[in-house]
């Protein structure tokens, strides 16, 4: 049971870890639990959705009242009306990819040699965007045009390989688009709200029922990581990139990638 809430606290610290970052936060804990999972696979596949809303709602904290403030001039202030429906634009795309190739998804794309490789790949586009010498147009993550979040939201759609990053993808969608670094790290957030609802509540609706009494006090301490570690996170992530910008990503990327490589090599 002690190792089982280890696992459980280091996944669940995993999660918070890299859900916000440009680093594939499934991509991670599927090499995570390839290597040290639990023995109980079933369980295991419903703990890493579960873990999932503890990051959720540590973003959820953070914007509130940025939520609240949306909602409550959603009605009266048509730049509000604007972006939500920016948000929205950005959003389908990938919700219907999802949804059309959910089992081709899971059955194929899901494999750990794919996801090594997807990091690496990850790494070197992250790399080359961080040093074209773009000029952005936008600098508030608000007012994109329209097209930009369709264009946004369709690039996230790569994110669908794990390994590939959903912030990673909307953060270099964006800048390509014409965001700055900075704009485009934020709206990476915003996309995150119904990108990984939607995806928690799908993934909780397949796999609900592998859960039971037993198993609620590992969920607890990943949800409880997932949060803490998430909310770290996303309170740092904007500030961390305005200043450094990505280079540390980079490498992370392609450590975890090749370490995955070698122990895929070494251990199967």
């Amino acid at each position: 049971m002690l190792l089982d809430l280890f696992k459980a606290a280091f996944l669940g610290f995993v999660e918070g870890l890299t859900e916000y970052l440009p680093v594939s936060s499934t991509g991670h804990l599927l090499l995570v639990e390839h290597f040290f999972g639990f023995d109980d696979e079933d369980f295991g596949k419903t703990f890493a959705v579960l873990i999932q809303l503890g990051a959720i709602m540590a973003l959820l904290s953070i914007y509130f009242r940025k939520l609240l403030l949306l909602a409550t001039h959603f009605f009266s202030d048509e730049y509000a009306r604007r972006f939500v429906l920016g948000v929205l634009i950005a959003f389908l795309p990938a919700a219907i990819v999802g949804a059309i190739a959910h089992g081709f998804i899971k059955s194929v794309l899901f494999n750990p040699w794919i996801i090594c490789f997807s990091l690496i790949a990850g790494a070197a586009v992250l790399y080359l965007v961080d040093h074209l010498d773009l000029k952005p147009r936008y600098d508030e993550a608000t007012e994109f045009p329209l097209k930009v979040y369709l264009g946004i939201g369709l690039i996230q759609c790569v994110s669908m390989i794990p390994g590939v990053s959903r912030a990673g993808a909307t953060i270099v969608g964006a800048m390509l688009l014409g965001a700055d670094r900075r704009s485009a790290a934020e709206f990476s957030f915003w996309l995150a709200m119904p990108t990984m609802v939607g995806a928690f509540a799908y993934d909780l609706y397949k796999n609900g029922g592998q859960m039971s009494s037993s198993n609620l006090i590992l969920v607890a301490v990943g949800f409880v990581a997932s949060f803490v570690f998430g909310w770290i996170v996303v309170k740092t992530f904007l500030g961390f990139v305005a200043r450094h910008g990505f280079g540390l990503f980079v490498w992370w990327r392609v450590a975890v990638g090749t370490l995955g490589l070698i122990g895929l090599a070494l251990f199967g």
